[in-house]
């Protein structure tokens, strides 16, 4: 007897929603993508008990006849696709066809879908069809998916806590609405709105909602393209950054992706801004040629492989380097806002019977009795509150809403003009220069002042041809492997520039004979070897990057230390030294040079109003 059998195909369903349905926000993801393709123009999702308990998702899509909303709920069925060459040029969000039905076999799936002119209703219990009938419902489509893994047990012990897994599903609704700002979103989480954008296209706005006033008024917008790729986004000011890379989103051709090597371009070109273990909040969407990306990778359509990958990084580096250069503010030093004191009205007891009334809310704030509109109006426009909608009032919104984002009065802070007016006044615990100008009190490191300084005039000298070597008495010998060995003609063919080449010494040693003049003050023999693990790691080798952290240690052992008293004209110096910096703002381990405390908060702090 055979012991190779045929899965029915309700177990196969169950083994494809392994991979597709993780958790709710699986859930989430496949019919929002599904949404998305259908072209809607508003989605509304709505989540009980964390998605455990039920999802439902709306859309004003092109929804689906009674035939094929029967063929969506077959393994393999899409509209997506319909030849292997197309498989190669992936122009939506899905295309697999394993969503819906892996979806069905574990949990209660209720579709309701029109086109516009019929109407359908199917109910799925756990793979079993229980309900297939007609119905009247407007154009799109609704998704309602309840009791998830409920007869799956194994995988429904793996689900954690409500809170954790709506936290999941928000921050996905998060990431699809900057991917897809012309779409109108809506959140809630048993009944409460907690989301919702106005579908109008700007990004800036949805950041504003998810990062509050500050992220949205320092989000520097970008651009850069080259023959293959078009990237744009929103990179946010170094000075305000996070503590994991949680923070930088993702899309290609509007997918929402991960990948490592694109983080790191980004962090590469934060890199002399950023202090070390802090990252950057960046909204970065790539667009290309469906042909040069293969997302037929993983089910869950997250990992994408990338034809010319690092033409790609190289336009994002560049870009954001760029548009950095260009946009650079002084980290202002501000205080939190001080919350007004919260009494607690005690409750009156009574000897004698009384009739219950409805209870208030006896919380009063300090001089903010009866206080309703809420009106912020610190330079900038108007926002309005809006006040949360019932449950029952949850609709698909006639008009959009709109966030206005609040505009910062412009200041001239940007390059040498900023140093330009700047009035020493003293120096403080041997350290700080501090000096003022109209906006107020500016407070300057001197030694991270004078490090970029340097920095970058170390960083001019390297990037000409290096044509002065030393010869070497007894030349730097290095241990390396075979395949290092036979490859150091390609390693010199990238390091000449720079006055470095190798010569082959026995069958395991590469050898240097002689050394370029700027090699004096570096440790050579660990630069040498980091050059060479590099380039067994990527194959290739990455000077400019080898190079930054050698000149950034160069520039700090020859700038003035903590703690040396400094003359006034020595004060003055660091300033006009600052002055002739392409980026001033931060030395090169991305720690700020200066600091601003405006003259408002001066007076707050000595209560001037």
């Amino acid at each position: 007897m055979a012991k190779i059998h045929v899965l029915s195909e309700h177990l196969t369903n169950m083994i494809a929603a392994g991979e597709v349905v993780e958790r709710p926000a699986g859930i989430v993801k496949e019919c929002v993508e599904n949404s998305i393709d259908a072209g809607a123009t508003v989605i509304e999702v709505e989540v009980y008990q964390g998605g455990i308990e039920r999802i439902v998702i709306t859309d004003d899509g092109c929804g689906m006849d009674h035939e094929d909303a029967h063929l969506a709920f077959m393994r393999h069925a899409t509209s997506k696709m319909h030849s292997e060459e197309e498989l190669f040029n992936i122009q939506t969000m899905g295309f697999r066809g394993e969503a819906l039905p892996s979806i069905a076999s574990v949990a209660q799936v209720e579709l309701q879908t029109s086109n516009g002119e019929e109407g359908t209703l199917l109910r799925y219990n756990y793979g079993s069809l229980d309900v297939d009938e007609k119905c009247n419902c407007p154009r799109g489509t609704k998704l309602d998916v309840s009791g998830l893994f409920i007869k799956t047990p194994a995988r429904f012990k793996h689900l954690k806590s409500t809170s954790y897994e709506f936290s999941v599903i928000a921050d996905l609704m998060n990431k699809m609405a900057l991917s897809h700002p012309n779409i109108r979103f809506q959140l809630s989480h048993d009944g409460r709105v907690v989301f919702q954008t106005s579908g109008n296209g700007n990004i800036q706005e949805i950041l504003y909602q998810m990062y509050g006033k500050e992220v949205a008024q320092n989000a520097i917008s970008f651009e850069g393209s080259n023959e293959d790729f078009h990237i744009h986004g929103y990179a946010i000011q170094p000075k305000i950054n996070r503590a994991t890379k949680y923070f930088m989103f993702l899309t290609l051709n509007t997918r929402l992706i991960r990948s490592v090597a694109i983080q790191k371009a980004i962090l590469d070109a934060y890199s002399d801004y950023m202090p070390p273990n802090r990252f950057p909040i960046v909204v970065l969407q790539m667009d290309s040629d469906t042909q040069l990306v293969d997302v037929n990778v993983h089910p869950n359509k997250w990992e994408v492989r990338l034809s010319k990958q690092g033409e790609m990084l190289d336009l994002i580096k560049k870009t954001i380097q760029e548009a950095l250069n260009a946009s650079l503010k002084t980290v202002a030093v501000s205080k939190p806002e001080k919350k007004s004191v919260i009494f607690e009205q005690p409750e009156i007891q009574y000897s004698y019977p009384v009739r219950q009334c409805p209870k208030e809310d006896k919380r009063i704030e300090q001089s903010f009795k009866n206080y309703n509109p809420v009106v912020i109006k610190e330079k900038m426009e108007q926002i309005q509150v809006y006040e949360e909608k019932t449950a029952t009032d949850i609709k698909i919104q006639e008009e959009p809403v709109s966030y206005p984002i609040p505009k910062e009065e412009e200041v001239n802070d940007k390059g040498p003009e900023f140093f330009k007016h700047l009035q020493v006044l003293a120096q403080l615990h041997d350290s700080y220069i501090l000096c003022s100008n109209e906006e107020g009190l500016v407070i300057v490191d001197q030694h991270a002042a004078q490090e970029r300084y340097h920095y970058e005039q170390l960083n001019e000298k390297l990037l000409v041809q290096c044509t002065n070597k030393q010869p070497l008495m007894v030349p730097i010998q290095l241990d390396v492997s075979s395949n290092v060995l036979a490859q150091y003609m390609v390693i010199n063919e990238k390091t000449a520039f720079f006055g470095i080449e190798f010569e082959p010494f026995g069958t395991d040693q590469l050898i240097l004979r002689e050394i370029p003049l700027w090699f004096h003050d570096v440790d050579q023999k660990q630069f040498l070897q980091d050059l060479l693990d590099y380039f067994v790691e990527n194959q290739d080798v990455d000077m400019a990057k080898l190079r930054k952290h050698m000149i950034a240690t160069m520039a700090c052992h020859s700038s003035i230390r903590f703690n040396r008293p400094l003359s006034m004209q020595e004060m003055k110096q660091v300033i006009l030294d600052l002055q002739k910096c392409k980026q001033p703002y931060h030395c090169p381990h991305g720690r700020p040079t200066v600091i601003v405390m405006s003259d408002n908060e001066l007076r707050k702090e000595f209560e001037r109003g």
